[in-house]
């Protein structure tokens, strides 16, 4: 039962956001930590992802069945029951608002709560099965986790919010296409309206090409307002011509399978790549 409850939440992906969190806490403190109120944030916002994640695979759970990515998701499902496992969500997500609005600051309770709104309202029940504009919007949940983290910190939405913001939902576009690319007939198979599958995979090459350019001048900015150094600035520079020129190359290429499959390890260990230095290259307050 708890190995299933575990899984519910989608702990790869709980991970990653629960270490933007931290990431986007970090900044904001520029090295002068208080260890209690980042725990606080963490716990809070762990329990509001997982919530989203649980609610995200109970919603799901029929087209879910149709994908070799995702079909395992019904056997956790089934061993505890439809009802239970949305209960467990609900409860999952206002603990963990409780625990962000309460001991962290108001504001990053309702931040987290636009964060869940946003991917099980408008992304889940909505535009995932209606618009390729899925992927996009979707990605106002995804930008949040660092946001969360900031403004526990900053208790306030300022530049530095802003740009942590754009950051993530600039980044995950190109990275989820890269991996509907590769699946492209899944997603077609499971009936949902991704752009691959609708557009084609020609377009979709096409419409990654401006988000990752875009993610040039969000980390500059991120170190001309002073958020991060010099090294960060290089490296995520470097690492995001990289990424800029494969997305390029993409449009010419004649294995779109290979091409993906690369793309989305790139966008991944680029993701994972500036958020450690963002966290060693902060600047001191």
């Amino acid at each position: 039962m708890l190995k299933d409850m575990i899984a519910l939440t989608k702990p790869r992906l709980l991970r990653l956001n629960v270490f933007a969190v931290a990431v986007g806490f970090w900044v904001a403190s520029k090295w002068d930590i208080s260890w209690l109120s980042l725990l606080l944030v963490i716990i809070g916002s762990t329990l509001v992802i997982a919530s989203a994640c649980v609610i995200n695979n109970y919603w799901d759970r029929e087209l879910d069945q149709k994908m070799e990515r995702t079909k395992k998701r019904i056997e956790y499902i089934n061993h505890l029951r439809p009802g239970f496992v949305l209960w467990y969500g609900i409860i999952l997500g206002i603990a963990g608002f409780i625990v962000l609005y309460v001991w962290v600051n108001p504001l990053s309770g309702w931040l987290s709560l636009l964060g869940w709104f946003a991917y099980i309202v408008i992304y889940t029940m909505w535009l995932k099965r209606s618009s390729t504009w899925s992927t996009s919007l979707g990605g106002i949940a995804g930008a949040m986790p660092p946001v969360i983290g900031y403004c526990a910190v900053t208790n306030q939405i300022d530049m530095g919010a802003w740009l942590l913001f754009a950051l993530l939902f600039l980044w995950q576009p190109p990275h989820f296409w890269s991996l509907g690319i590769r699946r492209v007939e899944e997603y077609r198979a499971a009936g949902f309206p991704l752009l691959p599958v609708v557009k084609g995979i020609k377009r979709t090459k096409y419409q990654m090409v401006p988000y990752v350019f875009l993610l040039l001048p969000a980390v500059w900015l991120l170190y001309y307002y002073d958020y991060v150094g010099l090294v960060f600035l290089l490296v995520s520079l470097a690492g995001g011509l990289i990424w800029f020129i494969h997305t390029l190359s993409g449009l010419k290429a004649t294995d779109d399978e290979k091409w993906a499959k690369i793309n989305f390890l790139i966008s991944v260990n680029y993701l994972m790549l500036i958020f450690i230095l963002m966290v060693a290259n902060t600047t001191w307050a």
